[in-house]
């Protein structure tokens, strides 16, 4: 059970304080954009009418997300913030994929990145809110059914933070802990190969899915 405690960990000192930063999640956050951006590079490098394989892949992820948010928001909402889902679904995609392949680990698996996103939707959620409705408008709406209510709404709002983020964390970091178990008892033949083949490509696949459609639904709530 130590590598779930094992951090490769980078400390510095600033204004009296420690800042430490998780080496290993920030080598694997890198693997994924790296991968991410030459994907890009080669699917849109040669395009033509009759499609290569990085062609059609490209343009099916893509257009799926992007009916997707077009059906949450609506066409003209889809232009600004469809990019964006499309990229945060794939950044989840391949970040909880990356487990599978040997001596790499998963940047959800570590709380600070599923946190992060879930900061930056629920940011942009409401930042969407404020700038369709008004700023008036927006802060009406947490006193709503009746004025006392506002610190309660203000906290469901926060919690959608938490929700997001642990449901995330919670499932690829499951998934690790039961890897490893089962790794240990059986020394890593035949079922820990299917256990991280299952986690990654099923389970990550869905709870990539899940917090991206959540972050559509958190900004459609917001603006309309």
């Amino acid at each position: 059970m130590k590598e779930l405690g094992k951090l490769h960990q980078l400390i510095i000192s600033f204004m009296g304080y420690k800042i430490a930063f998780n080496l290993e999640v920030i080598a694997m956050t890198w693997i994924v954009i790296t991968v991410l951006i030459f994907f890009g590079f080669m699917a849109s490098k040669k395009r033509a009418l009759l499609p290569g394989p990085l062609q059609v892949l490209g343009e099916l992820l893509v257009s799926a997300l992007y009916k997707l948010t077009e059906d949450a928001l609506d066409e003209e909402m889809a232009k600004t913030y469809g990019p964006l889902i499309i990229a945060l679904f794939m950044f989840l995609l391949l970040s909880n994929w990356l487990g599978i392949i040997p001596h790499l680990g998963e940047p959800t698996k570590d709380l600070n990145t599923p946190l992060s996103l879930g900061i930056m939707g629920f940011v942009i959620a409401h930042h969407a809110g404020i700038k369709s409705k008004g700023l008036k408008q927006y802060l009406k709406e947490y006193c709503e059914p009746v004025f006392f209510m506002a610190p309660l709404n203000v906290i469901g709002e926060f919690a959608k933070i938490v929700s997001i983020s642990f449901r995330l964390f919670g499932n690829i970091m499951g998934g690790a802990i039961i890897i490893l178990v089962v790794s240990y008892l059986t020394y890593s033949i035949i079922v820990p190969p299917f256990l991280s083949f299952f986690f990654g490509c099923f389970v990550g696949t869905v709870q990539a899915f899940v917090f991206t459609m959540l972050t559509v639904v958190y900004i459609s709530v917001q603006v309309k």
